[in-house]
């Protein structure tokens, strides 16, 4: 009877998540969503992979990439902090941290911020910039829950408040993940199947001050006054994801995690993304990954998509019982300087 209502909660699982992205948009609308920092990933470890192992992520790193996972820990609690040097000078930094109760579940709070810097005012009087500076505030604070259905059926939601804040004028949005991992698919050991469906929520509008304009309004007799602009509100960058991994035992300390990714985007061509592990003694790590976007075209028909090319390795060791591990991730850009990226998490 466990059994039997396990596979169920799985099919309605998928299904709710294949019925949640169904009609999509089929004409690209790259770069008019909102809140694209949620598209940005955080942790090395999974980065160095490609983002491709949505089957198989566990513990805190799953929070971004399948809530899921989340209820897959070896330990208690999780604790994590990363730095990323972004595209356009752009630094990402993330810390999250986990809890495991019994019978309950696990419980993860997780912040990533993004420090852009300073940037010039202009205005429609002083194109060239009014002398001034302002710096963005673009901050996602997220709460995770997952669960064990099972020893193999795990499912998680995430709930992301997202805030952008730009000189006099800010947005906020609430967006949500729902994601579910089957490990040892068709009773075959080491398979694994993923399924995540992101960023779905109410589109996002900016409002301030700093949309209000001195206006004449053609006639009508009256002196100039001041107007407010109506942003356009803008859909978040929903996607729908589903992954396969397959780990291979090398031997008694080695073993090999392969991973791909399919992931569909409302906002961008779609993805597919390739990655692999080595784990020696579960102590040192070598990782690399690729991903891919044909359909992803400038106006002249050339490939647009940015990234492509990961590579990363991780140490862990075990202090007084807590296990810590130190991961680095590079990733290629085309256009832009190359992606840098350090984790550090702990185990308890």
């Amino acid at each position: 009877m466990k059994h039997s209502l396990n596979r169920f909660m799985v099919i309605l699982v998928a299904l709710l998540l294949l019925v949640s992205v169904n009609g999509f948009a089929q004409e690209a609308r790259t770069g008019t969503n909102a809140a694209s920092e949620l598209l940005i990933p955080v942790g090395a470890r999974y980065i160095g992979m490609g983002g491709a192992p949505l089957a198989v992520v566990g513990g805190i790193d799953a929070v971004y990439y399948n809530p899921a996972g989340l209820a897959f820990s070896d330990k208690t609690a999780y604790g994590m902090v990363s730095q990323m040097n972004y595209i356009a000078d752009i630094n990402v930094t993330y810390a999250a941290a986990s809890v495991n109760f019994e019978g309950f579940g696990s419980l993860a709070f997780a912040i990533k911020s993004l420090n852009i810097g300073e940037i010039d005012i202009t205005t429609v009087d002083s194109p060239d910039g009014t002398g001034a500076t302002f710096s963005p505030q673009f901050l996602t604070v997220g709460l995770t829950y997952a669960k064990a259905l099972s020893d193999r059926v795990y499912v998680g939601t995430t709930a992301n408040l997202v805030s952008e804040s730009m000189d006099r004028v800010k947005a906020s949005g609430l967006a949500f993940d729902f994601g579910v991992q089957y490990r040892g698919v068709g009773q075959i050991e080491g398979l694994s199947l993923g399924l995540a469906v992101k960023n779905i929520g109410k589109s996002m509008q900016f409002g301030g001050s700093g949309l209000i304009r001195q206006t004449t309004i053609n006639g009508v007799d009256r002196a100039t006054s001041p107007t407010e602009i109506v942003a356009q509100a803008d859909e978040l960058p929903t996607s729908f994801e589903i992954g396969l991994n397959y780990t291979l035992k090398v031997d008694d300390k080695s073993s090999v995690d392969v991973s791909t990714l399919y992931e569909e985007q409302s906002f961008q061509s779609d993805i597919t993304k390739f990655g692999i592990e080595y784990s020696f003694d579960k102590m040192a790590f070598l990782r690399a990954g690729y991903s891919i976007s044909p359909d992803a075209t400038d106006l002249n028909g050339d490939n647009a998509y940015n990234y492509g090319l990961t590579l990363g390795a991780g140490l862990q060791y075990n202090i007084n019982n807590v296990d810590v591990r130190l991961d680095y991730a590079f990733r290629q850009v085309e256009f832009f300087d190359s992606n840098n990226v350090f984790s550090l998490v702990f185990g308890f």
